[in-house]
């Protein structure tokens, strides 16, 4: 029964960190909000804990290591279909938008691995530098432009 309790909390834990990264974009307007990404993180950590509670995996720490190399390249590479489908291109091509929110789910799914492996220092460092990006990092970002004279859009550059 403690494993399970265990493991219920992992999983609680990553969909709590991705509804809160999520609460973000909701705030700002954005595509992908708090149910998706805590769907994100939930479905990183259930696929993480699933695979490392393999029966007969927790003797052979080498056989574990593969599985877990495996898990973390297979969600963050999968991930990405999912961040991809938030960008947004015009029809020229000149501007795209939303890339903070494709890099927001890719952190989540990041964040919801790291609360099924219980690396709970880790969790809670990657939440509180995701959100002094995501909240102070815009902000800094228009200070810069200004000070230094650059276009407030990126793509005014071209």
């Amino acid at each position: 029964m403690d494993e399970m309790l265990d493991i219920s909390l992992r999983l609680i834990a990553a969909a709590l960190v991705g509804m809160v990264i999520g609460l973000n974009r909701d705030l700002k307007g954005k595509p992908a909000g708090m149910r998706t990404l805590g769907l994100v993180a939930l479905a990183s950590a259930i696929v993480s804990v699933a695979a490392t509670h393999v029966e007969g995996m927790a003797g052979h720490t080498d056989g574990m290591s593969r599985v877990v190399q495996g898990i973390i390249q297979g969600i963050m590479a999968g991930v990405g279909f999912i961040g991809a489908g938030v960008i947004l291109r015009d029809r020229q091509g000149l501007t795209v938008t939303n890339l903070t929110t494709a890099a927001a789910v890719w952190i989540t799914a990041a964040l919801g691995i790291a609360c099924a492996l219980a690396a709970w220092r880790i969790v809670g460092l990657g939440v509180l530098i995701t959100f002094a990006v995501l909240v102070i990092g815009g902000p800094i970002e228009r200070l810069c432009h200004r000070v230094f004279g650059l276009p407030q859009n990126p793509n005014d550059l071209r």
